[in-house]
């Protein structure tokens, strides 16, 4: 293992968290306002702080870029790969989110939107990094557990 001059300690990946949020036909999704991927659509999301649960951490970065206060967070999966964030290894903590209200960008979001689930899955909009991976897996574990 790797060991970290700089952080007196191993050089471990950073834990992140993405919300989940849909409404009908349509998933919540935040333009990037700051590198990388400036301009491009992901979920809305972020690192964990330290000292905060992960399910806590989804409702702020939910609350803090889309202005909406989310309950109810489930654990849908973990994505891990080590190249899935240009900027170094994150592991992401995905939760589907309840969530009322129409979205505002902030934080580091230049905007907030509910996008409708075809233009997705049709590629008309394309998703930065794995999330469209991650919007997949998703859609796909709803159906099965229809």
């Amino acid at each position: 293992m790797t060991q970290c001059d700089a952080c007196l300690g191993y050089l471990n990946p950073a834990l992140a968290v993405d919300a989940c949020v849909r409404r009908g036909d349509e998933i919540l999704l935040v333009q990037r306002k700051f590198p990388p991927s400036v301009g491009s659509w992901v979920l809305p999301g972020g690192f964990v702080d330290q000292g905060e649960r992960p399910q806590d951490a989804v409702l702020r970065e939910l609350k803090e870029e889309a202005n909406l206060d989310g309950t109810n967070p489930v654990l849908l999966m973990v994505m891990g790969e080590p190249d899935r964030d240009p900027r170094k290894h994150v592991v992401s903590i995905v939760y589907e989110v309840e969530a009322k209200g129409e979205p505002a960008g902030g934080d580091d979001a230049a905007a907030a939107r509910f996008w409708p689930i075809s233009d997705i899955l049709e590629g008309r909009l394309v998703l930065a990094g794995d999330h469209g991976k991650i919007v997949e897996k998703w859609l796909n574990q709803s159906i099965q557990n229809q």
